[in-house]
């Protein structure tokens, strides 16, 4: 069944559940949560719809929308899906409900949380539908300040400063952006326009040698622009120091967003404008890009390792797990580009689950340290269970969710040096040492040894050996915390097992993207 403006309706509809909150006494705190889980729910029914009717044989967008918005400036209402948003926007539905029930127990401003956390939800979607870089940038703006006050509001002891330096660093990045938007805006020949569709296919125009911002060579200024900001996002070694202090300060449904979902508009970005739009470019930068993929992940995973606070533990292997995405993505190969895509969305799953199991132990015992616990295998079984799936999915066990994806990067990228040779020759290249791919991925391979390491080392400290006595009367984990994690849990699994319903979803796309690489030289 084809549900007319489907992507609009699956974007707009937590905006309008989340105002009719503003109707309701504060004191109506069951029928607030009520209309927040049903404001979340629908576009998950809608997300899942979009993913029975996607046509997975068809490189191109569809489901498309488009309406004149701001003529004098051709600025376009438009929307759309591929291979390469669609697993996002099913991600981002998922994770979405799923917090609604992870935020259950917030008291304090409920009725101003859950409009928060809606409103957050709408542009996070309108990020993986819009099609307009106007309107994009919109949609990446409107998550600005419902983050920076659900931190600020909601979260831990120096909330305040994680906030402001949350909003700091994105506002840095976000400028960036729209320098480079409007750049390009200015640049890419007649008639003027933010349509993304219509700005890919002009891509030789946008990488003409003749075209010069400030005497520099224009394709590479704008992309190297747009590049910082979505970079920013990633988060990309060094600009990743804002992520531990929000991860840590955030309430717990906040963090698992910020990783699952905030963190992969960095890489869509990148997929999804710079690539298109600037192919020579992205050849010429790919060996720097892999070796900035390899630094994050030893980077993040010896930074995890010396961690003693779960959750800051956790923050640093997104750190470490990003930098695959960065990996894969640099080997513009389809296997790469199969392997950075499918392992956003195994992270997303992987990691929501881990921030939500800190923050079931974090209700009960008030605490985050590592060495404060111990044993609680035998006192909580079944969380001890779920956990054990979370970790081994992050430390890339066979069998699991993110044993595919890590695989499928370091596949894509070990054969690419002699790619780049064959169809586009060394001299193209930013760095043009004979064994670059091969030696980040190499370092990469080296990255899982260092995640199965400060995961193992967690897992004995939190869970093995004598219970703590301090902790003999902790309650088991409750019916409605197991049902936020079970849907994780059999996605970890089932796509460990069978990742083809994704791939199936993103090889088109993926496909032409590669193929619009190879065509550019």
């Amino acid at each position: 069944m084809h549900i007319p403006n489907l992507l609009s309706w699956m974007t707009f509809l937590p905006l309008l559940g989340g105002s009719l909150l503003l109707f309701l006494p504060k004191t109506a705190k069951s029928a607030i949560r009520a209309v927040a889980a049903v404001s979340a729910g629908l576009p998950l029914l809608l997300a899942v719809q979009l993913f029975l009717n996607f046509d997975r044989s068809q490189p191109g967008m569809q489901f498309l929308e488009k309406y004149r918005w701001i003529e004098s400036f051709n600025i376009q209402y438009f929307m759309g899906t591929d291979g390469i948003s669609v697993t996002m926007i099913l991600l981002t539905a998922l994770l979405s409900f799923l917090c609604i029930f992870a935020s259950w127990n917030i008291e304090k401003a409920l009725k101003g949380y859950f409009f928060l956390f809606l409103m957050l939800e709408t542009g996070m979607l309108g990020v993986f539908c819009a099609l307009d870089l106007f309107l994009f940038y919109i949609f990446w703006e409107v998550m600005l300040l419902p983050m920076y006050f659900l931190i600020g509001i909601w979260g831990g002891p120096r909330k305040e400063y994680a906030a402001i330096k949350f909003f700091l660093y994105t506002l840095v990045g976000s400028v960036f952006m729209l320098l480079g938007f409007l750049a390009i805006y200015f640049y890419a020949g007649e008639p003027q326009t933010f349509d993304m569709v219509e700005l890919a296919s002009r891509h030789q125009v946008l990488g003409a040698p003749s075209l010069k911002i400030l005497g520099l060579p224009f394709a590479k200024v704008v992309f190297l622009a747009l590049f910082f900001g979505f970079a920013i996002k990633v988060p990309m070694f060094p600009f990743h120091t804002w992520l531990p202090d929000a991860h840590v300060e955030a309430p717990t449904a906040v963090s698992v967003i910020l990783a699952g979902v905030l963190l992969k508009m960095g890489v869509y970005g990148i997929f999804r404008i710079c690539y298109p739009f600037f192919p020579q470019v992205a050849v010429w930068f790919a060996p720097a890009l892999a070796i900035l993929g390899a630094i994050n992940i030893i980077y993040g995973g010896l930074c995890a390792m010396y961690q003693t606070d779960f959750k800051k533990l956790v923050a640093y292997s997104s750190v470490s797990h990003m930098g695959y995405c960065l990996l894969g993505l640099a080997a513009l190969t389809f296997i790469g580009f199969n392997g950075s895509l499918l392992q956003m969305f195994n992270h997303g799953t992987a990691t929501a689950m881990l921030f939500l199991l800190v923050g079931v132990i974090y209700d009960r015992t008030h605490t985050r340290g590592l060495n404060d616990f111990g044993g609680l295998a035998h006192r909580m079984p079944q969380y001890a269970t779920l956990s054990a799936i979370a970790f081994f999915a992050s430390m890339g066990l066979p069998g699991l969710s993110g044993f595919i994806s890590e695989a499928l990067v370091l596949i894509g990228t070990f054969n690419a040096d002699s790619i780049f040779a064959t169809k586009f020759g060394s001299e193209m290249m930013l760095f043009s040492g004979e064994n670059i791919f091969k030696i980040c991925t190499i370092i990469g391979a080296l990255g899982v040894i260092v995640t199965a390491a400060y995961l193992l080392w967690t897992i004995q400290r939190v869970f093995l050996g004598p219970l703590n006595e301090k902790w003999k009367e902790l309650p088991e984990i409750n019916m409605r915390e197991t049902l936020t994690l079970l849907p994780l849990a059999v996605l970890v699994i089932v796509l460990g097992i069978y990742p083809l319903p994704i791939l199936h979803l993103i090889q088109a796309s993926l496909l032409d993207l590669t193929h619009t690489l190879v065509a550019s030289w």
